[in-house]
């Protein structure tokens, strides 16, 4: 399988629909299921885009 590649765009959406989810007492696991992601994928992305916004 291919691995997928995202924009920054996408990933700060991501990460947001993702602090939403846990802000609603979802564990990580389930959230990064969700978004589609592996566990170790969200946290890199949230250390490096973390306090990004979307222009």
């Amino acid at each position: 399988m291919p691995n997928k590649r995202f924009k920054s765009e996408q990933i700060i959406g991501k990460l947001r629909e993702a602090e939403v989810a846990l802000a609603k007492g979802k564990s990580v696991a389930l959230v990064c299921k969700q978004i589609g992601v592996t566990e170790q994928t969200y946290y890199r992305w949230r250390k490096e885009y973390g306090g990004l916004k979307v222009e």
